[in-house]
């Protein structure tokens, strides 16, 4: 291992062999480093913060740290880090309570500097916070999903897989999947159509998501009377049927 003399780890810390741990930095009792993964300096690794394979902790963040919630009563909780992602500088991110009992951020994910991930959140693979974006407790964000710069996410928001958020605006609802939305108040613009071309999504998929997307959300259907002509007109491929189970389970709404 590759640790600075002047950082301290604890006896109880599980550290692979090649980790590596630069000046100042902390390792409390129970978190666990994989191969390959580099911590900077100045970094908290809190007790019961679990992190996979060569990810890289830059300056100054904060990780598993106690959940900032009234509600929490000390009851041992996680905060896990799947492989290579990266955590900028003095982004923080919290533990779990009792009502999930672990705070998760998935694999290959990009946490920028100042971003706040809270409590019981759970981001999948391949996701972007950019800087000081805030997440809310409970906050549930779905792959490859990229939230814009000064982005506050209420708690139990949902996002779903392939959506951006433009910086800087306030997130209330749940966003669709593959959906790009910004604005005041918050709406939602159109398919991200860039994003999915990026990741290879099919011409004929994209297609039947432009004409999903019309009747959701350019239509004057509300929500339900669109589900109905969307079961009715559109051919229910994977990705609609994605869209249409994220709304059914939607407890905060949509942004329109």
């Amino acid at each position: 291992m590759d640790i600075h003399p002047t950082a301290i780890i604890h006896k109880d810390a599980n550290l692979a062999g090649d980790a590596k741990v630069g000046p100042f930095s902390i390792i409390n009792e129970g978190a666990e480093i994989g191969a390959g993964s580099e911590i900077g300096s100045h970094v908290l690794i809190d007790s019961q913060t679990i992190m996979g394979e060569n990810c890289k902790i830059h300056h100054g963040a904060v990780l598993g740290t106690l959940p900032q919630d009234l509600k929490f009563e000390g009851e041992k909780t996680h905060l896990t880090v799947g492989d290579g992602t990266v955590i900028r500088e003095y982004a923080t991110l919290n533990r779990g309570t009792k009502y999930r009992g672990k705070t998760v951020v998935g694999k290959n994910c990009f946490i920028m500097a100042y971003a706040h991930v809270a409590h019981d959140c759970l981001l999948g693979d391949h996701v972007i916070l950019a800087n000081s974006v805030n997440l809310g407790g409970h906050v549930e964000i779905g792959d490859f999903a990229i939230v814009g710069g000064v982005v506050p996410v209420h708690q139990f928001v949902k996002i779903g897989a392939h959506s951006i958020i433009g910086g800087g605006f306030r997130v209330q609802k749940d966003v669709c999947p593959y959906a790009l939305v910004a604005g005041y108040p918050l709406k939602t613009l159109g398919l991200n159509q860039i994003g999915l071309q990026r990741r290879g999504f099919p011409e004929e998929t994209m297609r039947t998501l432009e004409k999903t997307f019309r009747i959701l959300f350019k239509s004057k259907l509300n929500t339900s009377q669109a589900i109905e002509r969307i079961k009715r007109e559109i051919e229910l491929l994977p990705e609609v049927k994605i869209i249409l189970d994220f709304i059914a389970k939607s407890e905060r709404g949509i942004i329109k």
